[in-house]
């Protein structure tokens, strides 16, 4: 029987060259790492359950990138570029068919945004993948979530929506016959952490979060530290053809992209006088959609184009849901 060595051994030694800025890696009690003058670390921990976070007969590949784009995602969040990280997993038994493809996709998006594996644990037990990741931001330019003001802009990346079809699709088999089920399922897995992006929104974009728990729930985090309140315009939010194809009708996809969790989209805040700018110099790179405005503290408004609506929405609730 493979023991913990040989399981380091055969899936992580040597799969990423070593960063400048790592004394020391795998193979010892702790890694040894040098970050750079005038610059902050931002750190965060994600975990993904089998059986909670993803069904066990989900593709290890979809899984792997799954875990580790959730955890990039929180670093754009705050504007940093991804650096370190380190990896707990809990396995029920060393399985070759599911830990090869599982590493082989891991590393390579690892290797996409410039993230190197330092650390970490393995043991025995049900299936959990935790990460802690690490990356640099430039001193005092961290994107937060307290920083919205009256008046500022408010935007998100991307389209919203497909990841909760996805998910519907997932729990329930019999939906698989509707339009881009399986299409919408693999999106659910796939998202894009907007690392890149991001960079670019510093001095910019005075507050930012990733979508993980839905946008409007989402957004009230960057409200409630803000102190301030928004007006959404539900005719401005970006959803795929794909998603609306599947869920049948405009409203439902509109409310869609309000509740869907598990985006890894960005939503920011821009005073307007950046505006023109981000519309102008940065939608070029990143899909951007300006879906409303920062409003007065206590005031959360949904209209269409001014007419207002009146639906009873909430995001995800990790303990109030299953996949």
């Amino acid at each position: 029987m493979p023991g913990e060595f040989d399981f380091i051994e055969a899936y992580l030694s040597e799969r990423q060259t070593l960063r400048q800025d790592v004394q020391l890696a795998l193979g010892d009690d702790c890694a040894i790492v040098c970050p750079p003058q005038n610059a902050r670390i931002a750190l965060s921990t994600d975990t993904l359950v089998g059986g909670s976070h993803f069904l066990l007969s989900a593709p290890p590949e979809w899984v792997a990138h799954k875990a580790l784009a959730s955890n990039l995602s929180d670093l754009a969040a705050m504007g940093a570029r991804p650096a370190w990280m380190s990896l707990a997993l809990t396995l029920p038994e060393l399985d070759e068919s599911w830990l090869r493809p599982f590493f082989d996709a891991f590393f390579a998006l690892a290797d996409d945004y410039g993230i190197q594996l330092i650390g970490g644990d393995t043991t025995k037990g049900p299936l959990s993948i935790s990460l802690t990741v690490q990356g640099f931001v430039p001193q005092d330019t961290a994107l937060l979530r307290s920083g919205a003001q009256v008046g500022d802009r408010i935007y998100v990346t991307g389209k919203l929506g497909d990841r909760k079809a996805g998910l519907d699709v997932i729990l329930d088999p019999s939906l698989r016959s509707k339009p881009f089920a399986s299409e919408l399922e693999k999106r659910h897995f796939l998202s894009t952490p907007r690392v890149d992006f991001a960079q670019s929104l510093l001095g910019i974009a005075s507050a930012a979060i990733d979508i993980s728990d839905g946008l409007l729930a989402d957004l009230q985090h960057i409200l409630s530290r803000s102190q301030v309140g928004a007006r959404i315009d539900v005719s401005q939010l970006p959803y795929s053809n794909e998603m609306a194809a599947f869920v049948g009708n405009q409203v439902t996809a509109r409310q869609y992209a309000l509740t869907s969790g598990e985006e890894y989209e960005l939503c920011f805040t821009v005073p307007v006088q950046y505006a023109s700018y981000v519309e102008r110099e940065l939608a070029g790179e990143t899909e951007l959609h300006c879906i409303g405005q920062i409003a007065p503290q206590g005031e959360l408004v949904l209209h269409d184009a001014g007419h207002a609506v009146d639906w009873a929405l909430s995001g995800y609730d990790h303990f109030k849901a299953s996949k």
